[in-house]
């Protein structure tokens, strides 16, 4: 089978979690090219530190599947995942991981904790960085420079 991007997804997600005044940044999870769920930020409006868009969308796709693990799924998002959600891709068993931008100062994969490389990782996705990334930074870029503006 051809690889398919659904990063289009997480990119319209993140798009309209900044419009709500949340950090934009968007996950989708996705099941043999099937959109299974899909998320942006809601910390803010949930009052929630958790409420991350890769957090919300494997919560949905579990509850879709009425099971903790999503062996086989794929995650989509717009930023490399910081430690609580690279936690929880690996607590869920997802299989491949595809995120945007990289986050050298927050994120858990590539950078900081680098969750993944831990002894204590019991499992570890199949990890592709930089899908989409200029779209990704642009995106928070453009929302940062208008909070600061």
């Amino acid at each position: 089978m051809a690889f398919r991007s659904f990063m289009q997804i997480a990119l319209i997600e993140a798009q309209q979690a900044g419009l709500r005044g949340e950090v934009p940044v968007g996950a989708v999870v996705v099941l043999d090219g099937e959109v299974v769920a899909k998320a942006g930020n809601r910390t803010r409006e949930l009052s929630d530190p958790t409420a991350h868009a890769e957090v919300l969308a494997i919560r949905a796709a579990c509850a879709a599947l009425g099971s903790e693990r999503l062996i086989g799924h794929d995650l989509y998002v717009t930023l490399e995942p910081c430690a609580i959600c690279a936690g929880t891709i690996a607590a869920a068993r997802i299989d491949r991981l595809y995120y945007g931008a990289s986050d050298p100062k927050s994120g858990g994969v590539a950078h900081g904790a680098m969750v993944f490389s831990h002894p204590q990782c019991h499992h570890v996705p199949q990890v592709y960085g930089g899908l989409s990334e200029r779209a990704s930074e642009a995106l928070l870029k453009e929302f940062f420079a208008a909070r600061r503006g």
